[in-house]
């Protein structure tokens, strides 16, 4: 296949992103759409939401261009899933749903929209029952992952162009059309918006364009193979490409739950890129060396797909074995501890949370006064 269709796709989604993502900055700020400073944010002036409203369009035009309507008919339902979550996510910034309808009801309904279009994990025999809630597992947890991973300038846009730059690749060497047209759309979109993303950001994407690149990813995943001497590490591929999302979550899951809170209903800032700039690390060097490492974990999985089935478990070993020291170096790293919803009282504590608004209020005023 030439290459011109997907340099072409990924143009175009590069510059719609270019273009849109502006316009739709000064849209969301004219609607008063805004994030606002808060104790648990990294900014410190209003920034406008809604930035999805840019990545999605971009993504769907850059498919668009693909010649193979049949490619284009998969890579669809895809879209439609991730469409569904768009629309949720913008509900929520908006404050017009509980946060839990996005884990519990919209990303299983649209992992269920995929499983019905035949995009599922590979059954073991015919064990269609693993399949299902496999599939529903990876497609939710990926983009529960990328939900939580907008947490600071750059992050999650940087994050999920360079897994979609790695899952064009695998597109390419195994001549998977689909995989090739949601992947390089979804890269050029992403890159686009990472424009105007990256600190200091002129807009944020909001939960439902984070929600639409996990989901699109996460399905990509689903759909990636290389010709390797064994399908038996084909499923480590997609695992290592979304290495920084999976790490960052798997972080935040055991350092809440040590504290006894409830891992997805308490926001805070212990998040990997929050710790990095707790230890003195800018905002863009924090983004960089995360890059770097989704670039390392990228260039890990297409070599392990091509090493002997013994090999790829023993290297993929060894860099979990590295991934859970840094896990347990980071959870002991200090960072800005913050109350949430605890699991035992079911609560918010009310009294942690009104004193560091009030931290946060008095520290601004300071700031207005100097």
């Amino acid at each position: 296949m030439s290459a011109a269709p997907i340099l072409g796709a990924l143009c175009i989604a590069l510059f719609t992103a270019l273009g849109l993502t502006p316009v739709v900055g000064r849209f969301a700020e004219r609607l008063g759409i805004v994030d606002k400073p808060g104790p648990r944010k990294v900014h410190e002036s209003p920034v406008p939401l809604l930035g999805g409203l840019a990545i999605f369009p971009a993504a769907v035009v850059g498919a668009l261009l693909f010649p193979d309507p049949e490619s284009w008919v998969r890579a669809g339902s895809v879209l439609a899933g991730g469409a569904l979550l768009l629309a949720v996510g913008i509900l929520d910034d908006l404050g017009l749903l509980h946060h839990q309808i996005k884990l519990l009801i919209a990303m299983p309904a649209a992992s269920l929209m995929l499983v019905a279009s035949g995009v599922a994990v590979p059954p073991p025999g015919s064990l269609f029952a693993f399949s299902l809630a496999a599939t529903v597992l990876w497609l939710v947890g990926i983009t529960a992952a990328f939900s939580i991973l907008d947490h600071l300038d750059g992050v999650c846009a940087g994050i999920a162009a360079i897994a979609a730059a790695f899952f064009l690749l695998c597109g390419v060497v195994d001549q998977r059309m689909e995989v090739m047209v949601l992947a390089a759309s979804l890269m050029g979109a992403a890159l686009g918006f990472l424009r105007w993303n990256f600190n200091p950001a002129k807009i944020f994407m909001g939960d439902g364009g984070a929600m639409f690149l996990g989901f699109v990813l996460a399905a990509l995943g689903l759909q990636v193979s290389l010709p390797g001497p064994s399908p038996a590490t084909g499923w480590l591929v997609p695992v290592l490409i979304l290495g920084v999302p999976i790490f960052d979550t798997a972080l935040v899951i055991v350092s809440r739950l040590r504290r006894g809170l409830v891992p997805f209903a308490s926001p805070g800032k212990d998040h990997t890129a929050h710790r990095l700039a707790k230890m003195g690390m800018g905002p863009r060097r924090v983004a960089l060396l995360l890059y770097a490492a989704a670039v390392f974990c990228g260039s890990t999985a297409l070599l392990v797909r091509r090493l002997p089935v013994l090999a790829s478990y023993s290297l993929v070993g060894a860099l979990g074995a590295v991934a859970l020291i840094a896990l347990v170096l980071l959870e002991r790293a200090p960072y800005e501890r913050q109350e949430g919803t605890h699991w035992l009282r079911g609560r918010r504590p009310a009294g942690e949370a009104m004193a560091a608004e009030a931290a946060y209020r008095a520290a601004g005023a300071r700031r207005d006064r100097s």
